[in-house]
């Protein structure tokens, strides 16, 4: 049996409907791959070295240790082991607020 591309039998319409069909769904599988990986790219904020912009060293008090940091437009805050909350203001550095966490 030869079975050269001249003598091959032609296939039947519903498996070259599901040819067509698989091929298609592999294009738009790559296509939305790429897409996604290319809005992962230009969504994600570009690094810059630090992202607390100003802030190159935080002065805690004596024995307190952070846990957590957070930051706002003019002012950051930390965590502390000792369960207290301190907001330091951004432009000095200064500490403008204590708050005590309580348990309930």
């Amino acid at each position: 049996m030869d079975h050269s591309p001249e003598t091959e039998p032609e296939l039947p319409p519903n498996l070259k409907f599901l040819r067509i069909l698989v091929t298609i769904l592999t294009a738009t599988m790559i296509a939305g791959l790429v897409i996604v990986i290319a809005l992962l790219v230009t969504r994600f904020p570009k690094s810059t070295g630090s992202s607390l912009s100003g802030i190159s060293e935080i002065e805690l008090p004596a024995g307190t240790k952070a846990t957590a940091f957070t930051k706002g437009n003019d002012w950051y805050a930390v965590v502390t082991e000792q369960d207290q909350i301190l907001i330091f203001d951004t432009e000095s550095g200064d500490l403008r607020q204590t708050i005590q966490i309580t348990a309930k």
